[in-house]
Formats: structure tokens, sequence, C-alpha cells
């Protein structure tokens, strides 16, 4: 039998969200599409999942106004809503608690967010830990920290530093 998708029984926020992005992959998909990457095929190989359950994931997404389809000459591409946008603390905090806690012990990050206005870095809670102010996921710049093992075109165009949500085409 296959598991819900609701927690219909726990008036929570916390259970409101996990409905939106709780499935396997989804966050990673909501990850991606800050970087940038907005195509199918870029997410299809970036995140090395199979077509079926990213067009699923998409498709949810957008239904639940976290990802918006804009179709026009070319392919389709998958943006971020305000609400996809608003995710991004939680995105951050989830990378920063991986690192320090997941599976294998701390690990370095594989990218740092960092202020574009000042360069410093961004803390788990979303602070520039210089200006102290919560800057705008658009004033947000990811530095690769190590080099992935991963030789996909996504991963080798994300190699360099670049704003949270310009487009990688």
């Amino acid at each position: 039998m296959a598991l819900g998708k609701d927690y219909a029984d726990q008036d929570c926020g916390i259970a409101r969200t996990l409905e939106i992005i709780g499935e396997r992959w989804t966050a990673l998909i909501v990850r991606d599409c800050l970087y940038g990457v907005t195509r199918f095929s870029d997410l299809q190989v970036h995140l090395d999942i199979s077509k079926a359950v990213l067009a699923d994931r998409l498709e949810s997404l957008v239904a639940n106004g976290v990802l918006e389809k804009l179709t026009g000459e070319g392919h389709p591409e998958y943006v971020l809503t305000r609400a996809g946008r608003d995710l991004w603390p939680l995105i951050n905090a989830m990378a920063q608690w991986g690192n320090r806690h997941g599976t294998g012990g701390t690990r370095t990050p594989t990218r740092a967010f960092r202020h574009a206005d000042c360069g410093s870095l961004i803390d788990i809670n979303g602070f520039c830990t210089a200006c102290k102010i919560i800057p705008e996921v658009t004033e947000i710049i990811s530095t690769p920290e190590r080099a992935s093992r991963r030789t996909d075109p996504v991963t080798q165009r994300l190699r360099e530093p670049r704003r949270l949500l310009d487009p990688l085409r």
C-alpha cells in the first residue's frame, strides 16, 4: 500500500509544508530552481531522476503555486513563484544542517552562499553575517566550495559563482 501524501490530522504548518515539498526529490528540484536551472532536461540530467518522477513533481509544484510553467518559444521553463522563492531559507537551513549532521558526519559544503553587496557568508538563519540583514534571494551569490564529482553539463555551469535565480542556460 502506498503512503499517503497528506497529514490530514495534523493542524501544523510543518505538515502543510511537507504536503507540498516533502516527497523525495521535491526539495532538490526547488534547490536547482534556486540555482537557476529552469528546463526539464537540465533538471533531469542534473538530478539523475527519472522523467516520470520529475514530471510528477513539477506538476505538483506548479499545482501548489511553488513553480510557474512558462511556455513560449522553445522549451518550457519552470521558474519559482514568490511562494517558491520564499522556500530559500528552508533550503539553505537544510543544506547547512545536512553538512553538519548528515550521514558521514561534518562535511565541507559543496556551495557557500554570500551576500552580493558585501561578500559575507549567509548563516543558517539566512542572515548576512556582516550586515545582519536577511538579503532577498536575488541578492545572494552561490559559490562552489569544493569540486563536485559530477560531470554533467549543469554541474559544469554551476562551477562559477552566480546569483541565485539567474537562469542557467
